[in-house]
């Protein structure tokens, strides 16, 4: 029987994700790829924000 891992929070999933992204950033070049890299960056920072303000009001 396969061992189940612990279920991952949405600010983790949102850090793993950047931390992904940026790893790519720094093997992308110069150009297209690397400015939508750097918006989806961006997108997920706003995300991890929002999400934060969110959850206070909760």
């Amino acid at each position: 029987m396969r061992k189940r891992s612990k279920p991952h929070t949405f600010e983790q999933r949102l850090d793993e994700f950047r931390r992904h992204l940026e790893e790519e950033l720094a093997r992308a070049a110069q150009g297209e790829q690397r400015d939508a890299v750097l918006a989806r960056i961006d997108q997920l920072r706003t995300a991890a924000e929002m999400h934060a303000m969110l959850s206070r009001q909760a």
